[in-house]
């Protein structure tokens, strides 16, 4: 499946808004690329298909992942909408028919990270957080300069905030997010 068939599938699947930003997504991850010398399509495809499991139910996607032996966590039981970053991984297989294994983690890992990512992973876990139709942090300015100029700063930085919203809000963290900030809090330099 090409790329052009593959926007075409999304913006079926998805509602406006959620492929408007898997668009930006998909095009701030190429400019990362570019920007980290990394392989620009290889970003840009990911970041396409990073939220490609986000129109199912929380029941479809607990579905697919009992009828793909995709194993659960307890996070993701009270959380299902977590799932689809792994269901999401499972497809860029099966559905989209892509053989890049960094391209499916990348999809795996965009929304808690996990210690010691690859830089295809940290290009689309920041894109998601940063890509120009997001407003939801008052650091955005100054983390998508970060962004670009010391990408593991600004992955500290995103990790941290996530963390607090999600402390702040009583909501379910998974705990490779926590794993995931521990890690780069001891070993990002400044």
């Amino acid at each position: 499946m090409n790329t052009e068939h593959i926007k075409k599938e999304l913006e079926k699947q998805l509602d406006s808004k959620r492929y408007q930003h898997t668009l930006g997504v998909a095009y701030t991850a190429a400019s990362l690329a570019m920007r980290y010398e990394m392989d620009i399509n290889q970003a840009f495809l990911a970041g396409l298909l990073h939220d490609c499991a986000k129109s199912m139910t929380h029941e479809e996607r607990l579905s697919y992942c009992k009828k793909h032996d995709i194993t659960v966590t307890e996070a993701e039981q009270k959380n299902p909408s977590l799932l689809h970053a792994k269901v999401g991984s499972d497809q860029v297989f099966r559905k989209y028919g892509i053989k890049d294994a960094e391209i499916a983690n990348a999809v795996r890992y965009h929304t808690t990270g996990h210690p010691d990512m690859t830089m295809l992973e940290k290009i689309i876990f920041i894109a998601d957080y940063i890509e120009p139709l997001r407003d939801h942090d008052k650091e955005l300015s100054e983390i998508r300069h970060m962004s670009f100029m010391n990408i593991d700063v600004a992955l500290e930085h995103i990790l941290k905030n996530t963390l607090e919203y999600l402390n702040s809000s009583k909501k379910e963290i998974d705990p490779m997010t926590a794993l995931t900030y521990s890690f780069y809090i001891e070993n990002t330099s400044y």
